[in-house]
């Protein structure tokens, strides 16, 4: 399938991936901030709706890969093409241009084509240019194309280009989310236990551990009474649910921004409204604060009942430990602050 690409015509967030010195980074006071934020989502799902509309692949496919693509160069620290750009899909000079091509900077259809190169004309200027943004994700619509808009047919394309099962699925896990809520805006937290309950933490993350072996701690303990709900920090689906040797009773649920969040030591899940691959939304209760783990499934009573909460980011082939304290003590400080707003 061919489809003509000539009918389209200091960072605020990480989630967000404007880079510092873009015009819309420009906001001189918070108030602006969330408008401005908002003004971006916007425009980047415009974006994503005129090539999906074109090409019928799904908008909620193409904002999927994009925020994958923001994910993994945020972990690997790579260099992009244009400081300034809203898409993060990007392409190598040589695959854009065709690794033979004598000019690497080329921008005419024509010759990219003729020396196997992906490079498009997204906006209709005539110019395939990997600097522009309609141009870098209309290239990546059109690679997908090769193999056909259907569901099995993008996954296939997917594979093929990132040639990772792992990232394949990491970004048809972002597509439901997208289509489950119809918008790019889900990055807001929630802090993970209610803050009228009884609970308290510090910084654990790194220290050692001697059960199953000489091994660090990867979190942080939130000490609570049994049965105090655990919440969900963020939007995200749930990847894992069940029992865990080391944990208990825990679940893992994956956000937007690439990073797997780990509920341990539960007392048991809610059930009603929460299975693996269930779609979660900021401050939903999971479960509620126990003390299973440290052996046989059932095991419990090993420790006082806690909350172990670990996040792990993933950089395109596994899941790495940080510390998560610092997180949870800006979502607790946030979320204060917006009750105290009301």
């Amino acid at each position: 399938m061919w489809i003509c690409s000539t009918l389209i015509a200091g960072t605020l967030s990480a989630a967000v991936g404007l880079p510092a010195g873009s015009a819309y980074a420009a906001a001189p006071a918070k108030t602006e901030a969330k408008n401005v934020v908002s003004h971006v989502y916007a425009e980047r799902k415009s974006m994503f709706e005129q090539v999906g509309t074109l090409t019928s692949i799904p908008w909620t496919v193409l904002a999927a890969i994009d925020q994958y693509e923001r994910t993994i160069q945020l972990t690997k620290k790579r260099k992009t093409s244009d400081p300034n750009r809203l898409i993060a899909i990007d392409f190598s000079e040589g695959d854009w241009a065709g690794k033979l091509n004598p000019d690497q900077a080329d921008t005419n259809r024509t010759s990219i084509a003729f020396f196997g190169g992906l490079g498009q004309d997204g906006d209709g200027d005539g110019q395939a240019s990997r600097s522009s943004d309609l141009d870098r994700l209309y290239a990546m619509a059109a690679l997908l194309l090769k193999r056909g808009s259907a569901e099995e047919d993008l996954r296939t394309g997917l594979w093929e280009h990132y040639r990772s099962s792992r990232s394949v699925e990491r970004i048809s896990q972002f597509a439901r989310m997208y289509q489950t809520f119809d918008t790019l805006e889900l990055h807001e937290h929630r802090f993970v236990m209610p803050l009228g309950a009884d609970y308290s933490y510090r910084s654990t993350w790194g220290a050692s551990r001697g059960w199953g072996g000489a091994r660090i701690h990867e979190g942080t303990d939130i000490f609570a009474r049994h049965g105090v709900p655990v919440r969900s920090a963020t939007y995200g689906i749930v990847e894992v649910m069940g029992w865990n040797m080391y944990g208990g009773w825990r679940i893992g649920i994956r956000d937007l921004n690439n990073v797997y969040h780990y509920y341990a030591h539960l007392s048991g899940f809610n059930k009603k409204d929460v299975q693996q691959g269930s779609i979660v939304t900021p401050g939903q209760v999971v479960g509620w604060v126990g003390s299973s783990g440290y052996g046989k499934p059932g095991t419990s009573g090993k420790f006082p009942p806690h909350l172990h909460y670990g996040m792990y980011r993933d950089n395109g082939s596994m899941d790495w430990s940080f510390d998560p304290y610092p997180h949870l003590r800006k979502w607790e400080r946030e979320e204060r602050l917006r009750r105290q707003k009301k």
